[in-house]
């Protein structure tokens, strides 16, 4: 896939209609970018995890969590309390490693390209803040999850599965309301033509949508999104204001003293248009609203749970072989979490690999079907130019490597879309 970066500084022929040779040249610098800090940041990673290995740095900082506990008061017996000094450890090690492969990509590669709109203090204070609420949520379940582990019996892999079941479940309801405003600002969409547009469609598919928000995502970054949320009749949708030619704050130009402007973001570079039209967004939506139609949500949702039993039950099977936790360092303890760390981690991996193959594969069929739901409701044209507005928007590269391509993109090729929508666009 480098080889096609590095390779192809040419129009190609097929694309001369969709795309301009500056735009061209600027997707192709900007993904090669990516492909470079994603090679030296992966190789990092691999790195450190050998060495973490081969060094013995896993029980090293078991029984440092343990003399942590055990000045608190807590001692061998407290194995939960252990438990979460040690994954509060392993967290911030990772975020201090990762420190400066997240600031070299939002300040050199984001930032040279024209996506950041970060200023270095909204970035620590962001970082922190998402430390500390990963931290309010993932100490609490590990917890409870391993206290149903120990208390479990013989099936406590079906009570472990049911439990991060209904976590998944209620972090997927709750995430949109109340933690995600936690980091943006969500306002509704205000009254007007998008507005009744997007209702009618909704109810034209018998979509039970309640409530449509715009979130201010040019607060971090250029990039455009667009999203739907919640259960049974409750559902929401959420346009991130890059996505909306009328509302991007990257389109308008900042007024000299206006209060508004804020310390913490950058201020935005004008008369960069962006985004796409309301006729275009509708097309946008009648992709994702088809992802619901078509019940790509639910398959989905039955996918993951169906692995996450597997793994389970794979996990109660392996969890009392002694040579497993021997392998990592561990020859008097067999801790819960360490077994999980095991299991999961580096016993799974091999699966986990061609699992994400599978649903990449998947996922690319649920596009082109949602794809073609937008197109029944008579949104192909739409979609068509907005696919190339996004496109254009987030630099994406519109050639690739086959092999890369089959790989790697949960969503089809450009050109493929392009193609599977010409005929009805045509028409």
């Amino acid at each position: 896939q480098r080889r096609v970066y590095r390779t192809t500084t040419h129009v190609p022929q097929e694309l001369g209609q969709i795309m301009d040779s500056e735009t061209f040249e600027k997707s192709r610098l900007y993904q090669l970018d990516k492909s470079t800090f994603s090679f030296w940041s992966g190789l990092y990673s691999e790195v450190e995890g050998t060495m973490i290995l081969l060094c013995g740095g896993i029980p090293f900082l078991w029984n440092l969590s343990g003399q942590i506990s055990g000045r608190a008061g807590f001692g061998p017996e407290y194995e939960i309390v252990q438990s979460l000094v040690f994954l509060l450890l392993a967290t911030l090690f990772s975020a201090v490693t990762g420190l400066p492969w997240s600031l070299y990509n939002t300040f050199v590669i984001e930032e040279k390209h024209g996506f950041n709109q970060q200023t270095l203090g909204f970035f620590f204070k962001d970082a922190i803040k998402k430390f500390i609420v990963t931290q309010c949520i993932l100490l609490p379940v590990t917890s409870l999850l391993l206290y149903i582990i120990k208390i479990g019996g013989d099936y406590f892999f079906i009570y472990a599965w049911l439990f991060t079941l209904v976590v998944s479940l209620v972090l997927v309801t709750i995430y949109a309301d109340y933690i995600a405003p936690l980091f943006d600002k969500f306002i509704p969409l205000p009254e007007g033509e998008l507005k009744q547009q997007i209702e009618t469609m909704a109810k034209s598919i018998d979509f039970p949508l309640t409530k449509v928000y715009v979130v201010e995502g040019s607060k971090r970054s250029s990039h455009s999104n667009a999203y739907f949320y919640g259960f049974f009749k409750n559902k929401r949708i959420v346009l991130f204001d890059t996505l909306l030619e009328d509302y991007s704050a990257l389109n308008k130009e900042q007024a000299e003293g206006e209060d508004g402007e804020n310390e913490e973001t950058k201020p935005k570079p004008k008369n960069k248009k962006q985004g796409c039209k309301n006729e275009e967004v509708l097309a946008v939506l009648g992709h994702e609203l088809g992802h619901w139609k078509l019940g790509h949500t639910v398959k989905n949702i039955i996918i993951s749970q169906m692995n996450s039993f597997l793994c389970f039950f794979l996990f109660a099977v392996l969890i009392g072989q002694k040579e497993l936790f021997a392998a990592f360092g561990f020859y008097d303890t067999q801790p819960t979490l360490i077994g999980l760390m095991i299991i999961f981690q580096f016993i799974f991996s091999p699966y986990n690999e061609v699992l994400s193959f599978c649903l990449t594969v998947l996922s690319r069929r649920f596009e082109f079907q949602a794809d073609a739901f937008a197109k029944e409701l008579g949104k192909a044209k739409d979609l068509y130019s907005a696919l190339i507005k996004l496109n254009k928007d987030n630099l994406g590269f519109p050639v690739s490597d086959w092999i890369f391509s089959m790989w790697h993109y949960s969503h089809p090729p450009l050109l493929e879309r392009l193609q599977a929508l010409k005929d009805a666009k045509q028409e």
